[in-house]
């Protein structure tokens, strides 16, 4: 993996990464001149015991603009830049210009409830230089490398003392709230490990501290050895849909050997989840034959210098359709007492999804 940092005008950091070298001679831009100045602030939520983060400049960020004006495409006229430069790179990272964390974020005010400054870092994260090509249709290197990307980004953002916690996300689609519909994800890295990783990471510690193995791999294994709820598998990466699915399309991806983070993923485990995550993506693709929303989200270990032998990195899918032409909103029992009520069995969803035929090298 080839990579080369960069300086935007306003002050924020563009990182290029290529399977190939990077010419010299690129340039950074930026729509804006001036730095933003975010200064996001958290506040204790005392009844659920979590922050919740306040950024209210957030609301005058880029909403959906047309496609002449996509500010994640290359920079084609130098007058009026994007976030991007023309040349030959493949991914591109950058700090968002309207960030929920900052790192420079200071002096919160004084409510009723405790508050403290959002010293996070939030990215984002370009995965094509073209528009209309989503992640399901970028080649398997690409895919690779983006997991590499993934892994470099942990590292040097989670590297930093007071960054404990790194999230990718994608999200895809207008029902999920998307605003810039260029191919692209984000990266959040938090100042504490959030609620929901939170928990998870305790069911895990609890069950290796009983079985001495980690949770995820022996689900894994047990998803395997069933069979049906799978959708891909090989040597290194499995990708099924959980048992315990709480929406209809549901999906997990996983190495099928303990590793804690993208940072630790050798190269045949990387080329296998790329496999596994492009197939489930062609699926969702080519499962009602149009584009596919959901929310991918990557959970891995803390970056708080503890060893985590709990943890596995893995990746949750969360679609927003129950079928073709319904969306499932989140009612009163999911939102008010957190429990999810489920329309339709994960062997259903699951063998509609194993009956869609895919060709990873076609797709290309």
């Amino acid at each position: 993996m080839h990579s080369k940092d960069l300086k935007k005008p306003d002050g924020r950091n563009l990182t290029l990464y290529s399977n190939q070298p990077i010419p010299e001679g690129l340039v950074a831009p930026s729509p804006f001149a001036e730095p933003q100045h975010a200064n996001p602030h958290l506040r204790w939520h005392p009844l659920r015991g979590e922050w919740v983060t306040y950024a209210a400049f957030r609301q005058n960020r880029t909403y959906q603009p047309p496609p002449q004006y996509n500010p994640l495409a290359p920079t084609r006229d130098p007058e009026h830049p994007t976030e991007m430069p023309a040349g030959d790179y493949e991914i591109a990272v950058f700090d968002n210009r309207f960030p929920s964390l900052a790192l420079e974020s200071h002096d919160p005010p004084t409510v009723t409830v405790p508050t403290a400054p959002a010293n996070g870092h939030c990215e984002v994260v370009v995965f094509t230089q073209s528009p209309d090509r989503g992640l399901a249709h970028l080649p398997l290197s690409r895919i690779s490398l983006l997991l590499a990307v993934w892994g470099d980004r942990t590292v040097r953002i989670g590297g930093q003392p007071h960054i404990h916690y790194v999230l990718p996300f994608e999200n895809r689609g207008a029902e999920v709230g998307v605003t810039l519909h260029h191919p692209h994800g984000q990266i959040y890295s938090y100042p504490f490990v959030p609620a929901v990783p939170a928990r998870m990471l305790a069911q895990e510690r609890e069950y290796f501290l009983q079985h001495g193995t980690s949770l995820l791999c022996d689900m894994a294994r047990d998803e395997a050895a069933d069979g049906k709820r799978v959708l891909y598998q090989d040597e290194h990466a499995i990708a099924f849909v959980p048992a315990c699915a709480r929406y209809p399309y549901e999906v997990w991806v996983m190495p099928t050997a303990p590793c804690k983070d993208f940072a630790a993923l050798s190269p045949p485990q990387r080329d296998g989840l790329a496999r596994a995550l492009k197939t489930v993506l062609l699926k969702f693709e080519n499962l009602w034959n149009r584009p596919f929303p959901y929310l991918m989200a990557w959970y891995q270990a803390p970056t708080d210098g503890a060893e985590h032998p709990e943890t596995q990195l893995h990746c949750q899918f969360y679609p927003p359709y129950r079928t073709r032409d319904r969306l499932k909103y989140l009612a009163g029992t999911e939102l008010a007492a957190g429990m999810f009520a489920m329309d339709v069995l994960p062997e259903t969803t699951a063998y509609e999804l194993q009956q869609v035929e895919v060709d990873l090298e076609d797709a290309e």
